[in-house]
């Protein structure tokens, strides 16, 4: 394992789930609106924590293949959806989300697929 997959595997993935998790399951608050704000922005932000977590993903395990690595993502992805659900903190569960989050990944998956051998 080189020297970059290991720091991604054991630092930088770890803490990059933990924080995610976390912002998927905190309680939900009464969002202000801002100027930047717009319908569908929490998919384009699902879209872009995902896209990240997919990339980091493939960083710490260059050689998983890819159904395994979807796989992993779905079932992630799906759980924060159904534990957004169950534990009544003002979110919801929503289809779009998890739709959102599979697309993210998809994308992460596919820049680093891009960018390997330029880069790792």
């Amino acid at each position: 394992m080189d020297k970059i997959t290991h720091i991604f595997r054991y630092y930088v993935l770890p803490i990059y789930w933990a924080i995610l998790t976390y912002m998927l399951l905190k309680p939900g608050v009464e969002n202000k609106e801002y100027w930047f704000m717009f319908s569908g922005i929490d998919k384009i932000l699902h879209i872009s924590i995902f896209a990240l977590l997919g990339f980091v993903f493939r960083i710490g395990f260059p050689r998983m293949r890819f159904f395994t690595f979807f796989l992993i993502m779905f079932i992630y992805g799906l759980g924060t959806e159904i534990l957004q659900r169950e534990m009544h903190l003002g979110r919801s569960m929503e289809l779009l989300d998890l739709i959102a989050d599979l697309l993210g990944v998809l994308m992460g998956y596919y820049t680093y697929q891009k960018i390997k051998n330029d880069y790792f």
